[in-house]
C-alpha cells in the first residue's frame, strides 16, 4: 500500500525507532554514570539523514541525494525510499569527565533525556495524525 510507504510515513517510523534507540542509551548512560571507565553511548540518526537528503556537490552547492522512481523515462516521480538512513550506536570519545575514565555526564544525560521524551511526543502525535487522516480516507471514501 502507497500510503503507509510514503515518504513522510517511513520517516516518521525512522524518527521514532531513533528516539526509542536514543532513549534505551541515554537510559543506559544514566544507570551507568558511576562505572569505571564507561564511555558514553549516543545516538547517529539526524545527521545522516541530512547527508542523504542533502549532499554536497563538488562545487560545493548543495544537490539532494536520493532515488527517483519514475514511471516514464521523461518524467521524475517522488521519492519512495529512504536510502537505508538507520539510527545507529556510537561510543562517545569525548575525554572523561572525571578521573576514573568515565566520560557521562549526568546532568546533560537528563537533559538529553527529557528533550528526546518531548521529540518522541511529538513523533507519536504526528503519526498519529496520519493515520486518523488515512482512517477518515478509508471510512469517509467508501460512498
Amino acid at each position: 500500500m502507497r500510503v503507509l510507504n510514503g515518504d513522510t510515513y517511513v520517516l516518521l517510523k525512522k524518527a521514532l525507532d531513533a528516539s526509542h534507540l536514543r532513549q534505551q542509551a541515554l537510559t543506559h548512560n544514566i544507570a551507568n554514570s558511576n562505572t569505571p571507565n564507561f564511555k558514553a553511548n549516543r545516538v547517529v540518526f539526524e545527521e545522516e539523514l541530512k547527508k542523504s537528503i542533502k549532499g554536497a556537490s563538488a562545487g560545493g552547492a548543495p544537490s539532494i541525494n536520493v532515488s527517483l522512481k519514475t514511471t516514464i523515462s521523461n518524467h521524475i516521480g517522488p521519492r519512495t525510499e529512504d536510502n537505508g538512513v538507520v539510527p545507529r550506536l556510537v561510543k562517545d570519545q569525548s575525554p572523561p569527565m572525571r578521573n576514573d575514565g568515565n566520560n557521562v555526564d549526568i546532568d546533560l544525560e537528563m537533559a538529553n533525556l527529557a528533550a528526546n521524551q518531548l521529540l518522541y511526543n511529538a513523533l507519536i502525535k504526528q503519526t498519529n495524525q496520519k493515520l486518523s487522516v488515512m482512517r477518515h480516507i478509508i471510512l469517509e471514501g467508501k460512498g
